[in-house]
C-alpha cells in the first residue's frame, strides 16, 4: 500500500469541501447534527485554511486514490498553550484498519513539532480505540488525556476527551 500525505491547494477547496460532507455524514451519528436546507452539512471555516496562517489542509493518497483528509491549526481545542490542533482526522471506510491513519498521524506529528492539542468524541467508539493507541504508542505514553474537558462541547453538547501532548 503506497500511503502519501499531500498538502491541498486553493484550487483544491472543493475537493476538500466534498470529502467534509462524507466526514460529517458519518460524524452525525455521534454529535446528531443535521443537514441545512440543501441538504449539506456546510463548512463555515474551510476558507480560513487559505486565507488566515497557521492552518494546513491534506489530502491523504493511497496507491493514488483519495482516501481522507486532516486539517491542523493553531486553534486550542481547550484553554490551553498550544502550538498545533488537529482540527479533523478522516480515514475513509475503505482505508481503515490497514496502518493508514497511524501512518498519517505519524507522518503530521513528526511534521509539526510543539505542544499538541487534539479533542475526540467519547461516542465515537472507534476514534477512541485509535487515538488512544495512535498517541500512546506515539508519545511513549507521554501525554495526558483529559475525558470530559468542560470548555470542550460538541453540538450534540457531549463533552470532548482532549489529548495533550509535545513532541
Amino acid at each position: 500500500m503506497d500511503i502519501e500525505l499531500r498538502q491541498a491547494k486553493a484550487d483544491d477547496k472543493e475537493i476538500l469541501r466534498n470529502l467534509l460532507e462524507k466526514y460529517d455524514y458519518e460524524f452525525s451519528q455521534w454529535d446528531n447534527r443535521d443537514v441545512n436546507k440543501l441538504g449539506l452539512f456546510g463548512c463555515d471555516y474551510l476558507d480560513c485554511y487559505w486565507t488566515e496562517k497557521n492552518r494546513w489542509a491534506y489530502f491523504i493518497i493511497v496507491d493514488g486514490n483519495l482516501a481522507g483528509f486532516a486539517l491542523i491549526n493553531d486553534y486550542p481545542e481547550a484553554k490551553e498553550e498550544t502550538d498545533y490542533s488537529m482540527a479533523e482526522f478522516f480515514v475513509m471506510y475503505k482505508y481503515r484498519r490497514f496502518g493508514v491513519g497511524k501512518f498519517v498521524a505519524t507522518q503530521l506529528f513528526d511534521k509539526f513539532h510543539g505542544r499538541w492539542q487534539l479533542k475526540r468524541h467519547p461516542k465515537n467508539t472507534p476514534s477512541v480505540y485509535f487515538w488512544d493507541k495512535v498517541i500512546s504508542e506515539y508519545t511513549n505514553g507521554n501525554y495526558r488525556l483529559v475525558n470530559g474537558y468542560p470548555d470542550a462541547k460538541y453540538d450534540d453538547g457531549t463533552l470532548g476527551d482532549i489529548f495533550f501532548f509535545q513532541n
